[in-house]
């Protein structure tokens, strides 16, 4: 995974596929008529005969035989208005294009991209990301390889057009890499099969990563976990007879007496609800829900390539939810390491549980803000479908800083109310709380769990329950694991935001 950087003139560089972006027009501009001279009028009859007008998603591929490029692909980025998320679309849908044609190396031409409000360093980095982004294929445990589409990444260069330009595409390119390959790692671990990712396995390989990025990692098995109270994890646990694991690395990018930024990230690796049983019809799709521990091994990954000046503390609390005799029961009550107990009144509720724990074991750090995420909630897909995560907090600056990350970066969050109305119905009769209010408001009401154990922290919860995962594909997201917050992490870690009043 390498992305070149050229200068010159496009048109006479050397390679399989010369990618241009053409603003939606009723005829070509001055750029495209030049090189409709090579190519006897094809643009302009295209554009004539309404077969290509530059409107989002419109593609035309020519042979360009008296030119250094093989071939010229047209790419349609619709009005010259268009945001930086259609422009990330509409090149992932280049890069599938390309591929599906067993191509496997092109160009881009930089300067023939829309976004002027972007420096060219940025430009770059989104240029990047979404080609390679497109590029990913989880074939490890295929046999047979072929598909109809080439499984190697595509060979990307970006041309710019002067010298000097050249090294601040470069650096953001080199920034587009670095996310990428915490992408992919996300990806990949979201992919791998229940029986290949057991807490224990989830631990060896964040211990991997440390190795490979110069990060510090503790790991905390059972044992250890009894001894410090972790009775809702453990909770969660009993069920199954494979051990759980508490994974903590440390990024130390600033100095030391800067405050970390705290990602904690739901590790279930297989959830099958425990006694409350989830239906048949796509359990298997269940070992996507440890989607936030792989986003913050993927963020802290990226980070530490990237050489990010901030210090984090990334956390995974690894389990699997599994029915059995030893499993917990709707109604049984755990004591949590904050001291306060809970009545598990749905054993399905369970990240939940493993998040409270976790959350009180962040605090340690006093960190300066302390951030979760987590495939939580069936309802977070009911109500924002699979185009947006939700954010809910006890810090509006921390919120919307998230939520600029993430327009900037196109994962975007939206964020739901959090009132002191929701966290009433969590109220046990028996307990200090229950784990679930019921359907109403569920999102909402699972934040408002958290929140009781993030108390006295700037903190800020996303639900990634319906971007996580990918059931039939779209433009740089191939089916299976998305690798969504490690992009919006990064970015938001990347400007380094002081927190300011609540």
């Amino acid at each position: 995974m390498q992305i070149r950087v050229s200068s010159g003139t496009p048109l006479k560089l050397k390679t399989p596929c010369l990618i241009i972006g053409v603003h939606e027009s009723a005829r070509p501009a001055p750029g495209e008529l030049e090189l409709d001279t090579h190519l006897p009028g094809a643009i302009t009859r295209a554009f004539r005969d309404h077969e290509f007008r530059g409107k989002k998603g419109e593609k035309l591929l020519l042979h360009t035989p008296d030119l250094p490029a093989e071939r010229v692909l047209l790419l349609g980025l619709g009005p010259a208005r268009a945001q930086s998320l259609d422009l990330r679309r509409e090149l992932a849908g280049a890069a599938a294009f390309l591929q599906e044609r067993k191509l496997r190396a092109c160009t881009l031409d930089l300067a023939s991209l829309p976004l002027r409000q972007l420096t060219l360093g940025a430009l770059a980095q989104l240029a990047g990301e979404a080609i390679l982004l497109a590029g990913y294929r989880f074939s490890r445990y295929r046999t047979e390889k072929s598909d109809g589409v080439d499984s190697k990444p595509l060979q990307l260069t970006l041309c710019v057009p002067r010298r000097d330009q050249i090294k601040e595409a470069a650096t953001g390119a080199a920034a587009a890499e670095a996310i990428c390959r915490g992408v992919f790692l996300a990806r990949d671990l979201v992919n791998e099969p229940g029986n290949a990712k057991s807490p224990e396995e989830l631990a060896r390989r964040a211990r991997v990563l440390a190795e490979e990025t110069g990060l510090d990692c503790t790991i905390l098995d059972r044992r250890e976990l009894e001894e410090e109270g972790f009775g809702a994890l453990l909770g969660v646990a009993q069920g199954s007879v494979r051990e759980p694991r508490l994974i903590v690395l440390h990024y130390r990018g600033a100095e030391e007496t800067e405050p970390p930024i705290a990602l904690v990230g739901k590790g279930v690796v297989f959830d099958a609800g425990g006694i409350s049983l989830k239906p048949a019809e796509k359990m298997d799709e269940m070992k996507m829900d440890m989607a936030g521990g792989a986003a913050v091994l993927g963020t802290l990954a990226a980070a530490a390539r990237l050489r990010l000046p901030v210090n984090l503390v990334g956390l995974v609390p690894a389990v699997e939810n599994l029915p059995s005799g030893s499993a917990i029961r709707p109604g049984d009550i755990l004591t949590s390491l904050s001291g306060k107990t809970i009545e598990v009144l749905n054993t399905d509720a369970e990240g939940r549980l493993i998040l409270a724990d976790t959350l009180t074991y962040a605090k340690r750090f006093a960190p300066r803000a302390l951030i979760d995420l987590a495939t939580l909630t069936g309802a977070c897909i009911i109500a924002l479908g699979h185009e947006a995560s939700a954010v809910l907090g006890n810090h509006d600056g921390l919120v919307q800083a998230l939520r600029n990350a993430g327009e900037r970066c196109g994962e975007r969050l939206w964020p739901l109310p959090l009132w002191e109305e929701h966290g009433k119905l969590l109220k046990s009769e028996v307990a200090d709380l229950k784990n679930t209010a019921g359907r109403p408001a569920g999102t909402i009401t699972a934040a408002a769990f958290l929140q009781v154990f993030a108390e006295g922290c700037p903190w800020a919860h996303l639900d990634i329950a319906g971007t996580a995962w990918e059931g039939k594909g779209a433009p740089g997201r191939p089916p299976g694991g998305t690798g969504v917050g490690v992009r919006l992490l990064v970015e938001y870690l990347r400007e380094n935001p002081r927190l300011g009043k609540k």
